[in-house]
């Protein structure tokens, strides 16, 4: 295992890049710490790829040097990295036998017969496939296919990074919940570093401890679940992470308060934060924090309420206010006022973006 870091990694596909969106990937300084299992999330096109398979050595970056343990790799061909890579689609020797197939990447490091064996069987009653181990590859269905491809890059103990792209697409809803969760045991077992790339927030959430979260061609925000929730440092990871998304409407500030059109929100301590003369200003808050009250008090602004859609264990209420629809997320057990309600917006929880970047008030 090895910390990899990446020193301004850039790629361009088109030759010479002229303009930063000329760049499939940013130029970007960022560290894996060893041992830890992260996901790199974001929509198709974003670059995730890109950067998965710099880091494997399938792509020289443009620009940048890559770092394993210190040690620069940029130059380095795949097979030198010691790196395991499982790709969307399974990658297996479909003439041979389940047991050949996981057998194989030891056998090639010469490995003791005994020691083979033994891992190829811990390996398979970790992926359900003690059962299939004598069956012939060709044979087995998609998901389990899959299961070969991940299991021939978790038979080695002596990776520097198991580098996982969107492996779990053809396995099955609930055999992905159970395979995420072999996953994180598999890290705690043999302190592998994992980077799982996914387009799915509940598959990055659920499986690892830090979410590298990426956007044409750049990470916008490195942190864990609660972090990217309760604190999104960009408005794009409000808009992907979360369901619904994030309210955000234009803003300015207008002394202590804040006004959305003619309306204003009082909120002093986003008056210490220095906003410049041109840009885009926007405030922005979780459905889950959005509060509708029945009765006004001083913090409080009157708004119709435009519909309530009831998804069981909590109802999501559309409200108007400045011209702007707003989700409200609440728990099924509280009352909803019929026609009209009181927005509150907790301070806490209301954050101001600047060009689409958090801008948090002095002493934050």
């Amino acid at each position: 295992m090895a910390k990899i870091d990446l020193n301004g990694v850039g790629h361009c596909y088109s030759g010479k890049p002229e303009k930063l969106e000329d760049f499939a990937l940013r130029p970007m300084n960022h560290s894996w710490d060893h041992g830890r299992a992260y996901a790199l999330l974001g929509p198709s096109g974003c670059g995730k790829t890109t950067l998965l398979n710099i880091i494997s050595g399938l792509i020289r970056p443009s620009e940048g040097r890559v770092l394993f343990g210190g040690v620069d790799v940029t130059d380095q061909p795949t097979a030198k990295r010691n790196i395991a890579q499982v790709f969307q689609f399974p990658v297996i020797y479909k003439n041979v036998t389940v047991y050949n197939n996981l057998a194989f990447p030891l056998r090639c490091r010469k490995l003791p017969a005994d020691e083979i064996d033994r891992k190829v069987r811990e390996v398979a009653r970790l992926l359900n496939l003690t059962e299939q181990l004598k069956s012939s590859a060709a044979r087995l269905s998609a998901d389990a296919k899959q299961l070969i491809s991940l299991g021939r890059g978790l038979v080695r103990n002596d990776v520097a990074a198991l580098l996982l792209d969107e492996p779990l697409t053809v396995i099955d809803p609930h055999l992905k919940w159970l395979l995420r969760r072999k996953l994180k045991e598999i890290n705690d077992t043999y302190n592998q570093t994992m980077v799982l790339v996914t387009h799915d927030q509940n598959e990055a959430l659920t499986f690892a401890e830090k979410v590298v979260v990426m956007q044409a061609g750049q990470i916008v925000q490195v942190g864990t679940a609660q972090e990217l929730f309760e604190n999104p440092r960009h408005t794009f990871v409000g808009y992907f992470i979360g369901s619904p998304a994030m309210n955000f409407m234009p803003c300015r500030l207008d002394g202590n308060a804040v006004k959305v059109g003619e309306e204003r929100i009082s909120l002093p301590e986003l008056a210490t934060v220095d906003v410049p003369p041109e840009g885009k200003v926007e405030i922005g808050i979780r459905p889950e924090f959005l509060k509708l009250e029945h009765d006004a008090s001083p913090d409080t602004l009157e708004v119709p309420i435009l519909n309530v859609r009831d998804l069981g264990n909590f109802r999501i209420a559309t409200v108007r206010f400045a011209g702007h629809d707003l989700k409200i997320k609440i728990p099924e057990a509280r009352p909803i006022p019929s026609e009209k309600g009181f927005l509150r917006f907790p301070r806490q929880w209301t954050k101001l973006y600047v060009d689409d970047v958090l801008r948090e008030p002095a002493g934050a």
